[in-house]
């Protein structure tokens, strides 16, 4: 496996970033991996070391940087308190902008392959998965949410807003339970995906509650979390 900390120059600053790759020349098709609201960690680490280990090149950037460097090296309620003040003054403009600067810096990479890109995010990325796909509708083909956090909002710059201009394919994972994610949600994304006939599947899984995709915590849920890795690995496979 290769593996690089890299930092990549966008509008705001400068962005540190994590990527990995199977060992040999490639190119392979990336997949950019958007964190969740506990920041960047060993754990995301491993997962883009799992996708990356299927054949493609993972990048997975700390979108935390405009405020510095935060790391949580474990989790009570003033960790909350820190990072759900970052998120809630993150938005999906910078994100975008966040993007298109590793959108630029892979197009400089030979071990990256070119033309369509996949997209997954956890949590807080859910937003940015969405917006990303529909910003960049010609770049972004497989595209993974997952118990995602503000997709639909009332704001302007709220990322169903862009719906209409996605061309790719979008999962949507839901928790049974999860009180971050309103009741007008999922209905409300339906609707706007339904009206511009994008290709989507909407899952609520059973018997999981917000975070069940990562094994740190008590509730991960295997089953839901496998069932969604294979999913998006193989939208991958048949979109890249």
């Amino acid at each position: 496996m290769q593996e690089q900390q890299i930092d990549i120059e966008t509008e705001d600053g400068i962005m540190p970033t994590f990527t990995c790759c199977p060992d040999g020349d490639g190119p392979y098709p990336a997949i950019v991996f958007y964190m969740d609201a506990p920041a960047i960690r060993e754990e995301l680490y491993d997962m883009a070391r799992r996708m990356a280990s299927d054949g493609y090149f993972v990048i997975l950037p700390d979108l935390f940087y405009r405020f510095g460097t935060i790391r949580f090296p474990f989790r009570n309620d003033k960790t909350r308190i820190i990072w759900y003040a970052a998120l809630s003054n993150l938005s999906n403009d910078e994100v975008m902008v966040d993007t298109k600067a590793m959108l630029d810096y892979m197009d400089g990479q030979a071990v990256v392959k070119k033309g369509a890109q996949a997209t997954i995010g956890y949590c807080m990325s859910g937003r940015f998965v969405t917006a990303a796909a529909g910003t960049f509708p010609d770049v972004f083909a497989a595209n993974a949410s997952l118990y995602g956090v503000g997709i639909v909002t009332s704001q302007e710059d709220s990322s169903h807003f862009l719906v209409k201009n996605i061309k790719g394919e979008m999962y949507y994972g839901f928790a049974e339970v999860d009180s971050t994610v309103p009741a007008y949600v999922i209905p409300t994304l339906k609707s706007e995906l339904d009206a511009h006939g994008i290709d989507y599947v909407i899952e609520v899984h059973p018997d999981t509650r917000h975070g069940f995709c990562f094994p740190s915590r008590d509730i991960y849920n295997e089953a839901a979390a496998e069932k969604v890795h294979a999913h998006f690995m193989d939208m991958c496979k048949r979109k890249l």
